[in-house]
């Protein structure tokens, strides 16, 4: 197995310090074959022939003899931290956005043990499941039927005077009891199984096997066919959601759109839009430091209209073209701020497109003020807002940076300062 780390929009050579052709050829076709991968694939990676540059994906794309690790980077043209600082600041992005229940210190350990970002996920579920195995499975009363010598339950009538009309030794019985093979262990064991045939560490493949052995009862069902809809967690059960979310990561059901290859049985794909992932960072960061303001935080609300019939003398009401800004922050149903995400570098500047839909969501929203919020260069000093006036109107565009390299509590605060800017002038 070849693996290598890139960077977004980094490159990884094709020849002898890289990957063989047919390697990047088999990545290649793994990443056509995603659902993110847009047109022939190349939303995650543009074939050069002496190499493959990677787009703005972060994760890992494998195929059938090689991997491709691909970590965020704000800034390329500064020099590169560690893979495994930069793992572990991707992770704590991911735990905050998805819910992983990782501590800070638990996260920094593990990144700086995994030699990927697919070991460090596997490793992370088998040490959680198996410590959650070990104190006892979830059990559930299920409704079976079934021909006992005595009887349990109730009895079937038209089934014993059918089928077990000349068998008085057979009694068809029909009653409730506490089973382990349910939903949410189903797609734990299905987890289990296959990322077993992913994972390089013997140590982690010892903890998988284990956890195959204390599954058994459990019933074995394709990923394709996994039951998401009928897991129910409740008070007793609360304790898996975290497992339950990784496991979404694992087999493709998160927002992230991680994949398994369904061409490539022996690949697995584990990929994020790192735009998707800062707006949800960023939401909850915000929804944490307004919690005591009154203020409401809303991610991919609005669904307001550009466009509806016109009529002389009337105001148009939007049927067509629907908006979906990234996060508004409403008091009551009146929208105070719109914030639209960025995961650019500031300093290649703003976009004319951006300023665009900016300028239109303030018309729609009838949103006083306005901000694009871009990801701080690591270890930058200071935290500047540039001001500006949108033409023919009082509405203000905010353009602003966060750290997303520092601690929670100093995110929070720059955001609190960037919502409530004179109470902290």
């Amino acid at each position: 197995m070849t693996h290598r780390t890139v960077h977004e929009w980094g490159c990884v050579s094709v020849g002898d310090d890289g990957f063989t052709r047919s390697q990047a050829d088999a990545l290649l076709a793994t990443a056509r074959a995603h659902r993110l991968g847009g047109t022939d694939g190349t939303d995650i990676l543009c074939d050069h022939h002496r190499h493959l540059r990677a787009r703005q994906m972060v994760g890992v794309i494998a195929a059938r003899g090689a991997s491709l690790e691909i970590l965020p980077k704000v800034d390329p043209a500064i020099s590169d931290d560690a893979p495994s600082t930069v793992r572990g600041r991707l992770m704590h992005m991911l735990n905050v956005a998805v819910g992983l229940d990782i501590s800070a210190g638990e996260a920094s350990a593990m990144s700086h043990r995994a030699d990927s970002l697919l070991d460090l996920f596997i490793t992370l579920f088998a040490d959680r499941l198996l410590s959650e195995v070990r104190r006892g499975l979830p059990r559930q009363y299920k409704h079976v039927e079934d021909d006992l010598l005595a009887l349990r339950g109730r009895l079937d009538i038209i089934r014993q005077f059918t089928v077990h009309a000349v068998r008085p030794d057979r009694l068809a019985c029909r009653f409730d009891a506490l089973s382990v093979d349910i939903p949410l262990m189903q797609i734990m064991k299905a987890c289990v199984l296959f990322v077993s045939r992913h994972t390089q560490s013997m140590a982690t493949q010892r903890k998988l096997a284990e956890l195959r052995f204390l599954l058994d009862e459990v019933r074995t069902i394709t990923p394709s066919a996994l039951p998401w809809k009928r897991v129910r967690i409740d008070r007793a059960s609360r304790r898996w959601s975290s497992l339950l979310e990784l496991a979404r990561l694992l087999l493709g059901q998160r927002w992230q759109e991680t994949h398994a290859a369904s061409h490539e049985p022996e690949g697995i794909s584990v990929l994020f839009p790192m735009n998707d992932l800062f707006e949800a960072y960023v939401a909850v960061q915000l929804r944490r430091a307004l919690a005591d303001s009154g203020l409401d935080v809303v991610t991919q609300g609005g669904l307001r209209y550009c466009l509806g019939p016109w009529r002389e003398g009337e105001d148009t009401v939007g049927t067509s073209f629907s908006t979906r800004p990234d996060i508004l922050v409403r008091r009551g149903s009146e929208v105070e701020i719109i914030l639209d995400t960025k995961w650019k570098n500031l300093t290649n500047g703003v976009s004319q497109a951006d300023v665009y839909q900016m300028m239109a969501y303030a018309r729609i929203y009838h949103s006083p003020r306005l901000v694009l919020l871009y990801p701080a260069v690591p270890g930058a000093n200071g935290r500047e807002v540039e001001m500006h006036g949108l033409a023919s109107g009082r509405e203000r565009l905010e353009i602003a940076t966060v750290a997303v390299d520092g601690s929670e509590a100093e995110l929070r605060e720059e955001l609190r300062h960037l919502i409530f800017p004179r109470m902290h002038a």
